[in-house]
């Protein structure tokens, strides 16, 4: 199939915009500057679909990061996904941001956690094995230094994601591994394409980002995930 997706993430600082064809990327814009999101995004997806010579009645759907993430990045990207869906009478597609990070996951590892930063030693996180099929569900947590200790007793872990710097700090296991990035919208290719050959399209009228807003009071000395 040569569906064409424009795909939408701003659930963190960077703001991202990617069209694709296909099985590729013909366009991408990112921007890592913070609270660039309402002003960039816009320009963004002007840019690609021009670049990519469509125009939002040539495409199949609209794909955005639906969270966990920023409050305000995430009603930023739904929102705009949500007029352009209702404009040009697209479907809408909402992607985990947590598939997203384990999307971008490269290296030898036995395990993938996708973790975004929320506040002082809180992230959003979720498990995936190597292949980007999660395992668990999104939890709110509160790190510890043994946080995700059976997993990393079980085998190679690569924490990736916006929240991995304050679990780097305190996590000495040697089955750890780490990487700082963004979830980018170029990441977005395969979730997307499979939600639209599903027909997994959202309510355009209804469709809420996933706030994941609830923390937990502690963590336990105990696995957490």
């Amino acid at each position: 199939m040569n569906e064409k997706i424009l795909m939408i993430e701003t659930s963190t600082e960077c703001c991202s915009v990617a069209l694709s064809e296909g099985a590729q990327i013909v366009a991408a814009r990112v921007n890592e500057t913070p609270r660039q999101h309402a002003s960039q995004l816009a320009p963004y997806i002007q840019e690609v679909l021009q670049e990519g010579g469509m125009s939002a009645a040539d495409l199949d759907a609209v794909a955005v990061s639906e969270g966990p993430g920023s409050y305000t990045g995430l009603r930023v990207g739904v929102s705009t996904a949500k007029g352009l869906c209702f404009g040009a009478g697209k479907p809408l597609l909402g992607i985990d941001t947590l598939r997203i990070l384990a999307a971008q996951a490269e290296g030898d590892f036995d395990q993938v956690v996708a973790m975004i930063d929320a506040r002082r030693m809180e992230v959003y996180a979720a498990p995936f094995d190597r292949f980007g099929n999660k395992l668990g569900e999104t939890k709110a947590l509160i790190l510890n230094a043994d946080s995700f200790l059976q997993a990393l007793e079980t085998g190679t872990v690569l924490f990736l994601g916006t929240g991995v710097e304050k679990f780097q700090a305190i996590c000495p296991h040697p089955n750890a591994r780490f990487r700082t990035c963004f979830p980018l919208a170029t990441a977005m290719l395969q979730p997307a394409r499979e939600a639209l050959q599903k027909k997994e399209f959202k309510d355009v009228a209804y469709f809420e980002p996933f706030y994941l807003k609830d923390f937990v009071a502690g963590i336990s000395r105990k696995s957490v995930l």
